[in-house]
């Protein structure tokens, strides 16, 4: 396998049929997609770009102001090599950015820290609003996505609505690759921990690699203008029992070049929604994805606590040196 699929948002209108019926195979194939026709001009793209770009080139104390250390909802900025994946140093800045709401109060599982107010850079006011438009916009682009995979696959195309319906966790992060660096690890092969996620990467980056499900080989995603890059997480593979998995993906670093810069929008539910199953029949349940490294919770926000713990030790020991032990399941959201 040589390329990534191209799907077009647009043809829903025209050809709803024709378009689930791409999307469930490009999801269950590959994992990952092109997502055009998703009615974000150019303007928008290159707005979303352009602050990024003016948030990495503040001075290093403005950032450092923010820094990720401070908060215990993981939010602000992490220096380069501040994050791990699976124990290794990713060699990125970034600032992690979710909804804004205020922090959690009483007693209750660690995993509702996760929400929480944001950090913002003093010096540079127009990052929120961009961000929280952006987080506007999109979240319809993955709430049409997702709907679409249910309709696809026979069950009701709102069956996941009510984990979204409050309070939805959904993230963004503003990365910086540096170029010229001496190590290939920009991040490290890894599954994400929510739904789905639409990236956008400016158009001269290079890096990003998918390993498809039965894959051996990593397969190269250069940027398409104008397109979103799409790929499941690992909410997904639970409600669906395995038939659409959660694919590896990772960053290798460019020796030279032109730094890249990479947002990716995480769409989750609520910190307490438990992934709904879709009713599908046996012979297309697979399972999800036994790992004793990483295992995979229904609920979000117990996915997504174990994964921020690992890639942030310093929040980790600063906040939460004493964890909490593990609560028991909520409901399934709507049931």
């Amino acid at each position: 396998m040589t390329a990534v699929p191209v799907l077009d948002l647009s043809l829903l209108d025209s050809d709803p049929d024709g378009f689930d019926g791409r999307l469930r195979a490009a999801a269950h194939d590959v994992g990952f997609f092109y997502l055009t026709g998703h009615g974000l001009g150019p303007e928008r793209i290159a707005e979303v770009l352009a602050v990024a770009r003016r948030f990495f080139a503040l001075p290093q104390a403005q950032k450092d102001a923010i820094a990720m250390v401070n908060s215990p909802h993981f939010r602000g900025y992490t220096r380069l090599g501040g994050e791990l994946t699976r124990g290794a140093v990713d060699w990125r800045e970034q600032i992690d950015l979710g909804p804004e709401r205020p922090a959690p109060s009483g007693p209750g599982p660690d995993h509702r820290n996760l929400v929480g107010p944001n950090q913002w850079p003093a010096a540079l006011p127009e990052l929120r609003t961009v961000m929280e438009h952006w987080d506007a916009d999109l979240s319809r682009i993955a709430l049409t996505l997702l709907r679409a995979w249910a309709r696809s696959l026979g069950a009701d195309p709102h069956v996941f609505d009510a984990a979204f319906a409050t309070e939805p966790a959904t993230l963004i992060k503003v990365v910086r690759y540096p170029a010229g660096t001496d190590t290939d690890q920009g991040v490290g092969a890894h599954k994400d921990s929510g739904v789905l996620t639409l990236l956008l990467v400016d158009p001269d980056s290079e890096g990003l690699q998918v390993l498809p499900p039965g894959a051996e080989q990593w397969v190269d995603v250069p940027p398409l203008p104008g397109a979103f890059i799409v790929n499941l997480g690992e909410m997904l593979e639970v409600g669906t029992e395995g038939y659409l998995r959660a694919t590896q993906h990772r960053v290798v670093n460019r020796r030279a070049g032109a730094d890249r810069i990479s947002v990716p929008y995480f769409f989750n539910p609520s910190v307490h929604a438990r992934m709904p199953r879709l009713p599908l029949p046996a012979e297309l349940r697979s399972g999800v994805t036994v790992d004793p490294e990483n295992p995979i919770f229904d609920t979000y926000g117990r996915n997504a606590w174990k994964s921020r713990l690992r890639a942030h030790p310093d929040v980790a020991a600063r906040h939460y040196p004493n964890p909490a032990p593990a609560a028991a399941p909520e409901p399934i959201v709507g049931e």
